[in-house]
């Protein structure tokens, strides 16, 4: 599948084909990268990313090798799997604590934990090779909402339609999905719109062949990123805007960190 390619002159993005953008009619370099170079190690090895990006997996990674140690320290097996007793006290989205006990923060936590190691693994790789891109367009703050907004959404949809225990970053990585398909439509720009709906046509697929998928959470992120991706992505912008969007990123992050906060406790009251 062609990667849509990004004009270094006016942004819009492209067919990986064109030499000349057919938005500005510039001429594309020949040896074309369309993320900004943010100075990351291995270069040429690794595509440059946004450090955002690179913050987000640390902290996956730190909270997955957290839970795979205390599911061995509770004598599971945690050479692949978290153990789901691990999941629920690390902050898993679960309808009945969430609406019966009042842990309102499972549904910002939830996104945040992955149930084994190839779980992270494919969310790693398809954040890792998405954020970039989003971020480069919405910039810093506006990211951060869709991204954290989004997660919110999804785990949202999962506990209005079922009960099931769910975990992972994907309902967050479907709202950045969506906030790329508010931005095509937006800028009308139809080759990114196919390109993108190609990432939602393979997530269906994907739900559809493996049960334990959670693709209520995948449908409730993608709507909430296209919400805020569609506000996001308002050619309107002054000092004023700017500073709102940084606001509402610090309010997100902010809130994120104390629901954080709420799980650790939750464990240390465990122990």
């Amino acid at each position: 599948m062609s990667k849509p390619r990004m004009c270094p002159h006016c942004r819009a993005f492209i067919d990986p084909k064109e030499k000349v953008c057919t938005y500005c009619d510039n001429p594309l370099p020949k040896a074309y990268g369309d993320r900004v170079d943010t100075g990351t190690a291995l270069r040429g090895l690794i595509p440059s990313t946004h450090f955002t990006t690179f913050i987000i997996l640390a902290i996956n990674f730190g909270v997955f090798m957290a839970m795979l140690l205390l599911t061995r320290k509770v004598g599971a097996d945690a050479l692949w799997n978290v153990d789901s007793r691990v999941s629920v006290l690390f902050g898993a989205m679960f309808r009945y604590s969430i609406v019966v006990d009042g842990e309102w923060w499972r549904l910002i936590t939830a996104g945040f934990l992955h149930g084994g190691v190839l779980h992270i693994l494919m969310n790693s790789w398809v954040m890792y090779d998405l954020a970039a891109s989003v971020e480069q367009i919405f910039e810093t703050p506006r990211f951060l909402v869709i991204y954290l907004v989004s997660n919110v959404t999804g785990f949202w949809f999962s506990m209005a339609t079922g009960n099931v225990l769910s975990v992972g970053a994907s309902a967050a990585l479907c709202g950045l999905i969506g906030a790329m398909l508010a931005y095509a439509r937006r800028s009308g720009q139809s080759f990114l719109w196919k390109a993108y709906m190609r990432w939602i046509i393979m997530i269906a697929i994907f739900g559809m062949i493996f049960p334990a998928i959670d693709n209520a959470a995948h449908f409730g992120g993608l709507a909430g990123g296209f919400a805020v991706g569609w506000l996001a992505a308002s050619n309107e912008t002054n000092r004023a805007i700017e500073s709102m969007w940084k606001a509402a990123a610090f309010a997100a992050c902010a809130i994120t960190a104390v629901a954080f906060v709420y799980a650790y406790v939750g464990i240390s009251r465990a122990f």
